[in-house]
């Protein structure tokens, strides 16, 4: 079995609820138009019956609930996506193993009682968050940390989207982001920043049984491993550089492999081997991000199965990543 564990899908009434509440400039009509699969079950279970025993878990579409609206408005949202992500699951089990919850993190207290929610009455499987968030704040703000503490606590994972857009500018002089740099490179390198942030503030320490999926194979971490390592050292022997780390146990690098990382390298074997490499054969859980390929997601189901085929690694390493992580980490 295939259990794809990061894929994204819009249920109907979230969908319309969301493109009632979104601002005009977003254009959300026109972008969930053209990927149909997001929205369309009978377009979706055909490209999922192109590939022998695959089964997903679902997460929420893009855009992230807190830029769509208000704290009162977001939570709404929060809670009419949840429940459908549970009536998903509850009809098409053979489909769906289970879903994650989307919170409306303009508005933590709201988020951590849907969190409650999600997980203790509708039965859902973890959340996803976004980085940064809203007004681009950091997820290791302090205000943030309850819900790690909460996820941990409950034993469920917490999955990390990046979320950057056109209005992070690659350079200071211009007044937006070119080429989809802030998508194409932005989102790896805010993945990395977000999970290096995350370890900066002991939150490994505090909680050392917390799950934190990665989109994208930890984003850059894997391929610039050792320079992380080398730039921490020299941050260390700078004027005050020991007191940022103090409360640390370990090196801030050593706690990088604490993070899961999902296979999205868009079929990318050798950013595979490096990402396995790095977070090891029990941290690393296939997934696809379908359906946002070119062709409806069929494409990036197809290359990712092929990358992990060509992959070096064990039989045993395959199974691990194709089901057997998701599995436990999930606590399918």
């Amino acid at each position: 079995m295939k259990i794809d564990a990061y894929n994204h899908i819009l249920p109907a009434k979230y969908k319309a609820a969301c493109l009632k509440a979104a601002p005009p400039e977003l254009n959300l009509k026109a972008f969930f138009e053209n990927v149909p699969t997001l929205w369309d079950l009978d377009k979706r279970f055909k490209v999922m019956d192109m590939f022998e025993e695959y089964v997903q878990v679902l997460a929420l579409a893009n855009p992230p609930l807190e830029v769509l609206g208000g704290p009162e408005n977001s939570a709404e949202l929060a809670r009419l996506a949840n429940d459908e992500m549970a009536e998903l699951v509850a009809k098409h089990p053979t489909r769906f193993l289970g879903a994650v919850a989307a919170l409306p993190m303009n508005d933590v207290d709201a988020a951590l009682k849907e969190t409650e929610r999600a997980v203790n009455e509708l039965g859902l499987k973890g959340v996803q968050i976004f980085t940064p968030l809203g007004g681009g704040r950091a997820l290791d703000a302090p205000e943030f940390l309850p819900l790690f503490e909460k996820m941990a606590n409950l034993d469920l994972p917490v999955l990390i989207h990046p979320a950057r857009n056109v209005n992070f500018t690659d350079y200071p002089a211009e007044e937006e982001s070119r080429y989809q740099m802030y998508r194409i490179l932005g989102w790896p390198y805010d993945t990395a920043v977000a999970m290096t942030r995350l370890v900066c503030t002991g939150v490994f320490d505090e909680y050392p049984s917390l799950k934190i999926l990665t989109h994208h194979l930890g984003g850059i971490v894997p391929y610039l491993e050792k320079r992380i390592r080398e730039g921490f050292d020299k941050l260390e022997k700078k004027p005050g550089g020991k007191a940022l780390f103090q409360r640390l146990k370990k090196h801030p690098h050593d706690y990088l492999p604490m993070f899961y990382a999902d296979t999205v390298t868009t079929g990318s074997m050798p950013a595979l081997e490096c990402g396995l490499a790095f977070f090891g054969e029990d941290r690393v859980l296939f997934a696809t991000d379908m359906p946002f390929d070119t062709v409806g997601g069929s494409q990036y189901v197809a290359n990712t199965i092929e990358a992990i085929t060509a992959m070096r690694a064990s039989q045993g390493a395959k199974e691990k990543i194709y089901h057997e992580n998701a599995r436990r980490f999930f606590k399918l």
